[in-house]
């Protein structure tokens, strides 16, 4: 008796995997009960029908086709290769993945916000394009008692990268490294060794207030309230200010602002509207010599300097070129 679910042909190697520049040889083999011959078929690769050429007849129910030198899959999913009867019907169907195997993952760089959570982001090797569906993994463990764990939070921070939101061990360093994985291979990162102390980030500062000083016409005093985060004793911080004329969409930065939670800018042109930011790069007390990673700026807050009392208008127009900040 005829089974109703035997398939009407069969591919073969069904769903193979090849490297770029392969050549194959697939066959498609009717079952004895099609009423159908090798002549009634034709064979199409992603939608598009293969030359006659590229056939062979392996006796009378029993067609192949040669694909010679291969590129990368046009889709992740892998390319389609089917078999089809004369009228169009399919018979049956394959997937060709063809591709690279992974590269080595580099550039890990990570970041604690406020020493609560880790988040880590890396680059997927030089080239990069591996046109097979390749899965990132990021495993994490402490350095002398850990074992491997994986982070499970991914694209947290862009495609690359991954998110370890909490239980967190501070004065242990940490071992990160990132494995990639596809059909034709894995490969693995240098690990990267890490002190969650060394990568702290935090908020930016908050309640910045920008204000006049007194009639001084060329001069604003800059104040703001460290992050909360920084309340902590392990950490002082250092600061950075920049700002720039409403009209204008270049930045000066004032960067010697050490750990004051103020500063005044000085050389400012008259009756001019300011946009100023501040940012944070806290440090260890603990002397960690890690550069520190500086916090996103905080959001623009406006003033504007006293108009000139001067008959004509502005003041001498050099002394809009530099900016000091004027100790308290």
């Amino acid at each position: 008796p005829r089974s109703l679910c035997a398939d009407p042909a069969v591919i073969s190697p069904q769903d193979p995997t090849l490297l770029i520049g392969s050549s194959l040889v697939a066959t498609c083999t009717l079952s004895p009960d099609v009423p159908l011959k090798a002549e009634d078929l034709y064979w199409t690769l992603n939608g598009r029908r293969l030359p006659p050429a590229s056939y062979t007849a392996l006796g009378p129910s029993a067609l192949s086709v040669a694909l010679p030198r291969l590129n990368g899959s046009r889709q992740q999913s892998g390319d389609n290769l089917v078999c089809h009867s004369r009228d169009g019907g399919i018979l049956a169907g394959s997937c060709l993945y063809v591709g690279l195997p992974p590269e080595k993952p580099v550039n890990i760089t990570c970041w604690s916000k406020n020493m609560k959570d880790l988040t880590c982001k890396w680059a997927p090797g030089t080239e990069g394009e591996t046109f097979l569906h390749t899965n990132y993994t990021l495993k994490y463990k402490r350095r002398w008692y850990g074992q491997d764990n994986t982070c499970q939070e991914y694209h947290t921070a862009g495609t690359y990268s991954c998110h370890l939101p909490k239980d967190l061990a501070l004065f242990t360093p940490y071992e990160i490294w990132v494995e990639a994985s596809n059909r034709l291979g894995v490969a693995v990162s240098d690990v990267v060794m890490l002190d969650i102390l060394d990568v702290v980030t935090t908020d930016p500062p908050s309640d910045v207030h920008v204000s006049r000083v007194g009639d001084l016409e060329d001069q604003l005093s800059v104040r703001w309230s460290s992050p909360p985060a920084l309340k902590d004793f392990l950490f002082q911080a250092k600061y950075q200010i920049q700002y720039r004329v409403e009209d204008s969409s270049e930045w000066k930065v004032v960067d010697d602002v050490g750990n004051q939670t103020s500063c005044r800018l000085a050389g400012l042109r008259p009756g001019t509207v300011y946009f100023v930011q501040v940012r944070c790069n806290p440090f260890s007390i603990y002397g960690s010599k890690k550069a520190g990673i500086w916090s996103d700026w905080s959001n623009p807050t406006a003033a504007s300097t006293p108009r000139s009392g001067m008959l004509g208008g502005d003041a001498d127009p050099g002394a809009t070129r530099g900016s000091a900040p004027l100790r308290r």
